[in-house]
């Protein structure tokens, strides 16, 4: 019974997720709370430079070069028109640039890159575009890192037996 003789509210009915809306959620990573994100709304465009550092998510589109220290995450409906430099970068959209990783790319099945790629560690997923060159650098001594975000698995090396 609710109050004031008006009529009992129901929940509003919840529609159910297609395919599309599942994998779009599964694009975005799960973050710690106290992380504070950017994010570059789907309709919304943006030109000049970005940088700085933390976790950018581009929905939309970034004309000119983005230079961060930490992730920047291009999900499907995202595009970056210029060179993108973090440690860590994940396509699923467009990008029309080159890109510098320190640490790692991840190129998702819906991704495309025309550019070239200069990482530590690239993963393409089958479906996947790189429209340019791959240049794979050694890996570094101490691995970059964004406070709240786990750092990637380090790669163990066998040690060396002494010669006798």
């Amino acid at each position: 019974m609710a109050f004031f003789g008006g009529q009992t509210k129901t929940a509003p009915a919840v529609e159910p997720q297609t395919d599309h809306d599942q994998r779009e959620s599964a694009d975005i990573p799960e973050l710690p709370e106290p992380r504070s994100n950017t994010v570059i709304a789907k309709d919304l465009v943006v030109s000049g430079k970005l940088s700085g550092e933390g976790v950018v998510q581009i929905e939309g589109t970034v004309e000119g070069e983005v230079n961060l220290k930490g992730y920047v995450i291009v999900t499907a409906t995202g595009m970056v028109k210029g060179p993108v430099e973090a440690d860590v970068i994940r396509i699923a959209g467009q990008v029309e640039g080159n890109l510098v990783s320190h640490d790692h790319v991840q190129l998702e099945r819906t991704g495309t890159i025309n550019g070239d790629v200069t990482t530590v560690s690239f993963v393409i997923e089958n479906g996947g575009r790189l429209n340019g060159r791959t240049t794979m650098l050694p890996e570094q001594a101490s691995k970059p890192h964004v406070d709240g975000l786990k750092p990637s698995k380090p790669v163990e090396k066998k040690a060396e037996e002494p010669e006798d």
